[in-house]
């Protein structure tokens, strides 16, 4: 007769099938999804290339276009941050690991192989099940809460979509559980008033300084958790002086001459106390760590062209549309349903499930998050990690009112606290599991209601994989369908230029042609400059329709300049054609 699991088989158990379902969901249609302009950022400089070389103002076949995803046996790390620094906005630490990583897989059709380099983001997104079982185990000591933010992190639909795309967010979000555990730790230090080991300073720097060197956004964790540590401070300092007004602080009577001294004394003395101390050593460490990547990101050209889209002037429902982008982040971190579908019946159906799901879901978290509010052993980390989603709500908000950078826009940046709230979820649904609670408190049996939202997580994980929520913002794919049903002659495809953002824009197009094989030798492009005076490009288009035999497509996409004279002479295309994500076009026949 076999022998029954022991607890700590049952829980390695346990963890061992929400690790092997978060990689299956994750690998799952890994390159089903044609990549967009942010991950042949990724591609191009991983590989050592560069953007640069890309011809601009002429004519240019498919091949030259996609010469900068063609690896090279040359290229080493050196190239990786000499390009990078120079022609993005982005620290290195994740680019350079991808250029080790990719060199592990074979060319597709001599180009990058874009499974290589998406499975390295799947891989750390799957490693996010067992560190935010730590976490959670750390910060709550119960099996049972790390077990359930595990599973739901297994399934987040949010943690999928940055899963499996070929970018440094899922890196970025281990270095967040990893300084969320140090802060966790340290709190409960302050709140003992014990010190700090030498060897968690050392290692919260460190782990700061790795995710500082993989995305700059990372900051804002940091923000969120000294604001988290101010306000232990105040808290630590509001007791200190009710103890010296009464007489006492610690267990240390006070005499009648101490009472009427200053009451600064407490304050000083807390905040000088051995924990603080260390915190304080950790805050240098780490601005130190950030501050050397100053002049890297100063001295880029790059930065402000490359964030043009998160800064705009507000005027109508832009003054509210921030609001819902946040609501419906916060949502899909554990709830997605096929809202996006082309079919509208489908889209409007998943749209009143989800509002369902959260009218009925929404009280049975906030309760068992109350719950974990109160609890003498769990008040001071559930306040920790509130106070750091909070904290970063306030500071997106502040960004987005107030510095005019809207960070609602990009959904992917809230990495930044995302692991805090699905250690608070885990935290909520536990109590929800407990089965000491009684059924009339929760309407539906605790268990069966923590079942029911796991499985909403497994379909909305599935909504993701399937590309009907979190749809990627570029279909390279449909555009070229489209050109091959419709253009029977050689097409010219331009845009205007202003970074590499638009020519990732076309090597998507022409990655889609590369791969499947089709007007290989009679599509060309033109990246037609763009600075200050938008004329450049009408002038660079002008120039090249004249020096181009007839008869010819051409199809402006995204192309945001004034038509030449030359346009003139061919004959708008008037049949309705489908929008297409990330393509806005109009074609050209010109004969």
């Amino acid at each position: 007769m076999t022998a029954p699991l022991s607890p700590r088989w049952l829980n390695l158990f346990l963890l061992l099938i929400w690790l092997v379902i978060a990689i299956g969901l994750r690998l799952i249609n890994l390159t089903a999804k044609p990549p967009w302009t942010d991950e042949f950022s990724t591609l191009v400089f991983s590989l050592g290339n560069s953007f640069l070389p890309v011809p601009l103002n002429e004519p240019i076949t498919i091949d030259i276009l996609l010469q900068p995803l063609q690896p090279q046996p040359t290229a080493s790390i050196q190239d990786v941050l000499a390009n990078l620094f120079s022609e993005s906005n982005h620290p290195p630490l994740y680019f350079v690991l991808t250029h080790l990583w990719m060199k592990l897989f074979p060319t597709q059709a001599g180009l990058v192989s874009l499974w290589g380099a998406r499975s390295l983001a799947a891989i750390f997104g799957a490693l996010s099940i067992p560190a935010i079982y730590a976490l959670s185990w750390v910060a709550f000591r119960s099996r049972l809460i790390s077990h359930l933010a595990a599973a739901m992190m297994a399934v987040s639909p949010y943690g999928i979509f940055l899963a499996q795309e070929a970018r440094h967010y899922t890196l970025a979000i281990l270095w967040v559980i990893a300084s969320l555990t140090c802060l966790v730790v340290a709190t409960r230090h302050i709140h003992n008033r014990i010190q700090l080991p030498i060897w968690l300073s050392f290692l919260w720097i460190v782990i700061n300084a790795l995710g500082i060197a993989t995305h700059y956004f990372f900051t804002l964790t940091l923000c969120t958790e000294a604001m988290v540590l101010i306000f232990l401070a105040w808290q630590q300092n509001e007791e200190d002086m009710g103890r010296w007004g009464g007489g006492e602080v610690g267990n240390v009577s006070l005499s009648a001459s101490d009472k009427n001294a200053s009451p600064r004394l407490p304050l000083f003395a807390s905040l000088l106390s051995p924990p603080w101390l260390r915190i304080y050593a950790v805050a240098v460490g780490t601005a130190v760590a950030g501050i050397v990547w100053l002049p890297v990101f100063l001295q880029n050209t790059y930065g402000d062209r490359l964030v043009d889209w998160i800064q705009s002037d507000r005027v109508g429902i832009a003054w509210i549309s921030p609001i819902f982008q946040a609501l419906a982040a916060w949502v899909t971190m554990f709830c997605l349903l096929p809202v996006e579908s082309s079919n509208l019946a489908v889209a409007i159906a998943s749209g009143l499930v989800m509002l369902i799901f959260l009218i009925w879901a929404t009280p049975i978290l906030w309760r068992g998050l109350r719950v974990q509010l109160v609890q003498p052993q769990t008040r001071l980390t559930t306040q920790v990690l509130a106070g750091v989603v909070v904290g970063a709500i306030a500071l997106f908000f502040l960004f987005t009112y107030f510095l005019n950078i809207d960070l609602t826009r990009g959904a992917r940046y809230n990495f930044v606290y995302f692991p805090a709230v699905i250690v608070l979820l885990g935290a909520s649904l536990a109590i929800c599991w407990h089965p000491g609670l009684k059924k009339e408190n929760w309407g539906i049996h605790g268990k069966v209601s923590v079942v029911v939202i796991w499985i909403m997580g497994l379909l909305s994980a599935i909504t993701v994989i399937c590309d009907l929520g979190y749809q990627k913002y570029y279909r390279p794919d449909l555009f070229v369908q489209l050109i091959q049903k419709t253009s029977q002659v050689p097409v010219l495809i331009a845009t205007t230029q202003k970074t590499h953002v638009q020519i990732g824009e076309m090597m998507g197009v022409a990655r889609e042609f590369k791969l499947q094989n089709t007007l290989s030798a009679s599509a060309l492009f033109l990246l037609a400059h763009q600075d200050q005076n938008s004329n450049t490009s009408t002038i660079a288009l002008q120039n090249t329709l004249k020096g181009l035999p007839r008869p010819l497509d051409l199809w402006l996409v995204n192309f945001f300049a004034a038509e030449p004279e030359e346009v003139k002479n061919c004959a708008v295309e008037t049949r309705a054609f489908p929008a297409i994500n990330g393509y806005k076009y109009k074609l050209y026949h010109c004969p």
